[in-house]
């Protein structure tokens, strides 16, 4: 199978061209679309073998349970049932946009899509792409990152025929997404809401809306062994590059003469570093390849840059990389979150 990419640059004038996603998706099968966030892969999601066609595509265990978007909040009723007053509050301020909620499913939707679980994860994007191809589609959208399990996430419709070509039959390209990592994911199911994936609607901004909001022990550390996985994006090793990332957190000095000392021995065994610095630091270093992933004070322009570095490593040959580590305040958890689980929390405390 060729997969064809469409460009779509206008979806209001470019409706005919989205509708031939939106009857693939009706017909059962898998396209790739742009959202805010990142690129998605979808079908439909009350259709048991078109989910089962996204695992396929990517490769993906089938623990891991996926996201359902909608284009409209009529359609929750459908899907979840038992919608605190709280998801309510926080699909008003922050829907459309990177925010995905797990609720209490109901019996319409397969248990392929939750993993098992008697649970939901619920999302309306913000790219007027995602919103005309579900509304067009006329059912919910089941979409994971429309990447190789495991591999970085793709914020260009590059990246996913990188991934993807011969697997799917169609990508819709909509150009660089804005956000760059995936959606934050809140449970809404237990007595105090929890981040389980931390992502561009930052912790600080949930507590504005709905007071107290814990974060998951396991957004900064690995899973135990056998611990169930209640989100996407939970599991050890995740948005990895081809080479080995190992990351540096604490002292920034500290962290720039750590980088610099390892590579430098990297080079002199015979081996190619790559840095992942800031543009505070990217000049600090005396050998590797750099690349940077933008001003550390601007943690939204940091998760903008991420996936995209790292995929650009794997073009440039590098065997390992070190990557600093950055506040985990804001848009920061989502970045050191991601980093951590690319490095399969291989990190160096300093």
């Amino acid at each position: 199978m060729k997969t064809r990419v469409i460009s779509i640059t206008d979806p209001l004038k470019q409706e005919k061209e989205i509708m031939e996603a939106a009857q693939l998706i009706r017909s059962g099968e898998v396209v790739a679309f742009p959202t805010e966030t990142v690129y998605g892969l979808g079908a439909n999601a009350l259709d048991s073998r078109a989910v089962g066609r996204i695992f396929e595509a990517k490769g993906r265990p089938g623990d891991n349970p996926l996201i359902i978007h909608i284009h409209d909040v009529s359609e929750w009723s459908r899907l979840a049932e038992n919608i605190p007053k709280q998801a309510y509050l926080l699909a008003d301020r922050f829907w459309p946009g990177p925010l995905t909620m797990i609720l209490n499913k109901t019996r319409l939707v397969p248990m392929g899509v939750t993993a098992g679980l008697d649970t939901v994860g619920v999302r309306m994007p913000a790219h007027p792409v995602a919103i005309k191809l579900i509304s067009l589609s006329r059912v919910p959208i089941a979409a994971p990152s429309a990447n190789i399990s495991g591999r970085p996430s793709p914020t260009l419709a590059q990246h996913v025929v990188e991934d993807m070509d011969g697997r799917i039959p169609l990508i819709l390209d909509g150009g660089r997404t804005d956000i760059g990592v995936e959606s934050t994911v809140l449970d809404l199911t237990g007595s105090v809401p929890l981040v389980l994936r931390p992502g561009g609607v930052t912790v600080e901004m949930l507590q504005s809306i709905v007071g107290q909001v814990r974060i998951h022990p396991n957004v900064m550390k690995p899973l135990r062994e056998g611990q169930r996985v209640r989100s996407p994006g939970m599991k050890y090793t995740h948005y990895a590059p081809n080479a080995p990332v190992t990351l540096v957190r604490g002292n920034l000095h500290r962290q720039v003469t750590y980088i610099n000392t390892e590579a430098c021995k990297g080079e002199r065994e015979g081996y190619r570093a790559g840095i992942l610095a800031t543009d505070q630091t990217i000049s600090h270093y005396q050998t590797g390849i750099r690349l940077s992933m933008g001003d550390r004070r601007q943690p939204a322009e940091l998760a903008g840059n991420l996936f995209l570095r790292l995929r650009e490593f794997d073009g440039l040959n590098v065997d390992f990389i070190l990557a600093e580590g950055v506040d985990e305040k804001g848009e920061g958890l989502a970045v050191m979150n991601r980093i951590a689980r690319a490095a399969g929390f291989h990190i160096i405390d300093l």
